[in-house]
């Protein structure tokens, strides 16, 4: 059964549920506004998937976005729960973290990364195809989105919007509810350059690694010709990745783990089964 646990000997409190099992533990990252419990769905056999809520997200506390204090909380995850050298699944956002520790500990036996490549914010170059008027007027408008999205990430939920979050990411603040992370929080990940493009990064990583992207248009986004570029220009970089890097695509949105969570539990389990 699943045992949620809060470890208070860090800088900032750090929620994690461990859902135990015999076998090797593998630390789970959720995305960027998610929390821990977007892996609630998938079933890894034989291993001991551990989740944490990142800092800034769920019921984790508040600290400023750093990747590598955010890679230090979870050495403290892994250190709390003994946890030894563990593989490494992370989704969007928990996926660049997953490269990101693999560079930190060479040793780890194997990270997966589940479409945490590059925000579709990156440089225009990564969009080949395109008519770069076309493609300029659409980053544009793409942007005047994100910008919206995170200024309403600083101004009170609305009653009618809380339902579209988990619980564990409300939190009360001066007699309102505010959805977690906040705008502070989503400005600073949204303009490093890790997130903007982490495909350069995969190159320093030795361990093995399975990398995993989407073939469909992201929902609630604009999809389209833009979308289409985006993805012709990550499967141009992914392959020129060693081959200790595998590539796989899956049909999908952006959340993988939520639309096809099964594929997702099978693709990270018959990964981590190979010989090494």
């Amino acid at each position: 059964m699943p045992h949620d646990v809060t470890i208070t000997d860090h800088d900032i409190p750090l929620a994690v549920r461990d859902h135990g099992g015999p076998g090797e533990p593998v630390l789970l990252l959720h995305g960027l506004g998610g929390t821990l419990e977007a892996w609630d769905r998938i079933e890894l056999a034989g291993h001991r998937p551990v989740a944490p809520d990142l800092r800034g997200h769920g019921l984790s506390g508040d600290g400023p976005w750093e990747w590598e204090r955010a890679l230090d909380d979870l050495e403290a995850v892994v250190a709390h729960l003994d946890l030894g050298n563990p593989a490494v699944a992370g989704h969007s956002l928990g996926g660049m973290l997953a490269v990101l520790w693999a560079r930190r500990h060479p040793e780890c036996p194997a990270i997966v990364n589940l479409d945490g490549l590059r925000s579709a914010e990156s440089s225009p170059d990564n969009y080949p195809g395109m008519d770069p008027v076309t493609r300029d007027r659409e980053l544009a408008s793409l942007k005047a989105v994100f910008d919206e999205q995170s200024a309403s990430m600083g101004r009170p939920l609305p009653a009618e919007l809380r339902p579209m979050f988990p619980a564990r990411a409300l939190a009360e603040r001066d007699g309102q509810v505010h959805a977690r992370p906040g705008a502070e929080l989503l400005e600073a990940v949204r303009h490093t350059p890790e997130f903007r493009d982490t495909i350069p990064l995969l190159h320093e990583v030795t361990c093995d690694a399975l990398v995993v992207i989407p073939t469909r248009d992201p929902q609630a986004m604009p999809g389209g010709e833009l979308m289409a570029a985006f993805r012709r220009g990550v499967r141009r970089d992914l392959a020129s990745l060693p081959p200790h890097i595998r590539v796989r695509e899956l049909d999908s949105g952006h959340d993988l783990l939520a639309e096809q969570p099964q594929a997702v539990a099978a693709l990270i389990t018959d990964f981590l089964a190979a010989p090494r």
